[in-house]
């Protein structure tokens, strides 16, 4: 039975989504996996793979339609199955016109047909890349030449990109200008900032087993005023596998860090065990803290999730990560597969698990955290904003409980150990009002 082509939700608030551009025309063989369309929203782009082998026909939707979400937009109909040009197959649900594309029926006895001109066509540069590739690795500071396309004539996918970034954990370390010489953490600016010179520079430190790349979700297709600098903590990312004992020594190498690239007036956002971190430097009032967005955080409570940390860290394959990866959600769908490809790459690297495995021991011993942040929060004259999930399995949203009245709490409903994720828009929101506040 033929295959339907819908538009796919890529977005939680997502209801239509503009076509951008084919790389397959009605007629073409195409192959499951293979690049078939890119799609645009007001927040996101995204390439569109094939969902079966076979031949596409009765494209509906042209190149710049706005399509609603679920939509079908074409049909792949297998090798001998017959096709008319007369429309869909019986089964085909009805659909709201959009602007069409004459169907160009494939000859008979033809069983495989040139790809469009549009995906064999080379770039400004001379590199055949699709524009989402270009914008991924522009962001992620890797350059085109250096990467293998899987596309027709060697076209550069997203998926190439992904899988550069997720098989070289530090790539963003070595090619991006923000490694700065004397800074004992590698850290990267993820945006330079849109506003003006002095919109307040945004600090972001991630969470256990995590990197800086976990935070480029929450910028994706975002413009902010801010510059934003992300670090990787010790034992992750492109950062030194030497993991200091205390969240002072951390907390040090930080303000190091911060030091190196010059960083002035800042608001600090951290998650987890980051968020830990970042309020041992708020505390300490060596560098210049505005205000403080804690995620989901570690140190307010004794409970955590020992058999997901150890887990976690022993996993070595994606079937005994996933099951690990899911406690992080209450929407497994937000586990996108080039997140997940990245953690199962550093589950390759024996030293950053040797690294993650040594912080278990010793911050979270025996399934305990060892350390309390709220002496350093009640000392604190900054503004404070405290964020949690009422579904986190990690770290129990209970522990909130007790903190001083002036730090604003948000539990959200539905939401696990990642509000950063799982309601990015929120979480955005909040750290804007307080970079706002503190600019």
């Amino acid at each position: 039975m033929p295959v339907e082509v819908i538009l796919p939700k890529v977005d939680m608030d997502m209801e239509t989504g503009r076509i951008s551009r084919w790389y397959a025309k009605d007629g073409d063989a195409v192959t499951k996996g293979e690049l078939l369309f890119e799609i645009e929203t007001d927040k996101a782009a995204m390439e569109v793979d094939a969902p079966a082998s076979g031949t596409l026909h009765d494209v509906s939707a042209a190149e710049g339609a706005t399509v609603p979400v679920g939509q079908a937009v074409a049909w792949i109909f297998a090798e001998g199955e017959e096709y008319t040009p007369t429309g869909k197959p019986d089964a085909a649900p009805e659909t709201a016109p959009v602007e069409a594309v004459k169907p160009a029926p494939a000859p008979a006895a033809e069983t495989s047909v040139e790809k469009p001109a549009i995906s064999e066509t080379k770039d400004d540069d001379g590199i055949r890349a699709t524009p989402l590739a270009r914008r991924l690795a522009a962001d992620a500071g890797l350059k085109l030449s250096a990467i293998s396309g899987s596309g027709p004539k060697g076209r550069i996918t997203r998926r190439d990109v992904e899988a550069n970034i997720a098989a070289s954990p530090t790539t963003l370390a070595a090619k991006s200008p923000a490694a700065t010489a004397g800074a004992p953490l590698n850290a990267v600016w993820l945006r330079q900032g849109s506003g003006a010179n002095t919109a307040i520079p945004l600090v972001l430190i991630h969470g256990f087993g995590a990197d800086l790349n976990s935070w480029r979700p929450l910028f994706a297709g975002v413009q902010v005023d801010s510059p934003v600098l992300a670090i990787d903590l010790p034992g992750h990312g492109g950062s030194t596998r030497n993991v200091p004992e205390s969240l002072d020594a951390i907390a040090e190498l930080v303000e190091q860090t911060l030091s190196a690239h010059q960083i002035g007036p800042f608001v600090l956002a951290g998650h987890s065990f980051g968020g830990a971190v970042a309020a041992t430097i708020a505390e300490r009032c060596n560098a210049d803290v505005r205000a403080l967005a804690l995620i989901s955080t570690a140190g307010l409570g004794p409970e955590i999730n020992r058999a997901f940390l150890e887990g976690f860290v022993g996993a070595r394959s994606e079937a005994s990560l996933m099951p690990w990866l899911k406690q992080l959600v209450v929407d497994e769908g937000l586990l996108s597969k080039p997140f997940v490809n990245a953690t199962l790459a550093q589950s390759a690297d024996e030293g950053l698990r040797g690294a993650q495995k040594a912080i278990v021991d010793s911050y979270f011993a025996d399934g305990t955290q060892t350390f309390d942040i709220r002496p350093a929060l009640a000392s604190l004259r900054i503004p404070v904003r405290v964020i949690f999930g009422a579904g986190d399995r990690i770290i129990p949203a209970a522990h909130v409980a007790g903190l001083p009245g002036e730090i604003a709490t948000h539990i959200f409903a539905a939401t696990g150990h990642m509000p950063q994720l799982e309601r990015r828009e929120q979480v955005l929101r909040i750290i804007r009002e307080l970079a706002r506040a503190s600019a």
